[in-house]
């Protein structure tokens, strides 16, 4: 029999597992009780310095099916999907395909402009354009001498001596 060094981490590392584990498989997932049971919507956000563009995977959901909605800074992207009926004469040997109501909402970092928004649907994959608002854009501010600072000092620019 070998003598093996104990190593404190090994352990810990495995209780974290454990723990991972234990809260993914509950029946009330952390994220909350608004989540479909059979899964997250997939979500993929990236942001520029003047939008967002936010790529949802919805394969086998028609577009007539997708509601989306702004509101500020929070999106919500809302469906469902039918399940197939089963047709007389068929058995089920494997059914893990999605299918029922879906919602998703997300807060983005700053308000985004929604009238000039864009959606994009194509193989499966929902893409969103949203233009952030002009007050969320950042602007620049130019830092002025002392001499411009006294044009605004409400003297009028004038001395009072002629």
């Amino acid at each position: 029999m070998a003598i093996e060094r104990w190593d404190p981490f090994r352990e810990a590392i495995s209780l974290r597992d454990a723990m991972n584990s234990l809260l993914q498989e509950s029946f009330v997932r952390p994220g909350g009780m608004g989540q479909n049971s059979q899964g997250t919507l997939p979500l993929d956000i990236t942001e520029t310095e003047n939008e967002f563009v936010v790529k949802a995977s919805l394969p086998g959901v028609k577009p007539e099916d997708v509601q989306i909605t702004v509101h500020g800074d929070t999106l919500t992207i809302r469906g469902e999907t039918k399940a197939e009926e089963e047709k007389k004469g068929e058995q089920w040997h494997l059914r893990e395909r999605r299918y029922g109501a879906f919602q998703r909402s997300v807060v983005l970092a700053t308000p985004v402009n929604s009238d000039q928004a864009q959606a994009h649907y194509e193989n499966g994959v929902l893409t969103l354009t949203l233009p952030k608002s002009e007050a969320a854009k950042p602007r620049q501010i130019k830092v002025g001498g002392p001499a411009q600072a006294q044009v605004g000092n409400g003297s009028g620019g004038s001395s009072g001596k002629k």
